[in-house]
């Protein structure tokens, strides 16, 4: 699931590439920010939790944050444009 997820990524920043040339941290900033939050839920969450349970939460943190990671640098790597995309089009970016 983890790779099908950075293959989405992956995917959809390159098809946005070609609106590149200035590129924008923020927005990959912003997609790694928005994993770390779901990691922490997932991390809390399991905090309620012990044995088995817990542990798979906290494997799902670890497998969230790493998504996250891998998002931030598609995104970078695609070298947006932010500045010229619309506030859906950076929306679906990040959300992707």
């Amino acid at each position: 699931m983890k790779a099908l997820m950075i293959a989405a990524v992956a995917a959809g920043c390159l098809a946005l590439a070609a609106c590149g040339g200035k590129g924008d941290d923020a927005l990959g900033e912003q997609a790694q920010e928005n994993m770390e939050n779901k990691a922490d839920a997932l991390d809390a969450a399991a905090d309620n939790m012990s044995g088995p349970a817990a542990d798979s939460l906290e494997a799902q943190a670890d497998a969230t944050r790493e998504a996250g990671e891998a998002k931030e640098e598609a995104i970078d790597d695609a070298d947006l444009n932010a500045d010229a995309m619309t506030p859906a089009e950076k929306n679906a970016v990040v959300a992707q």
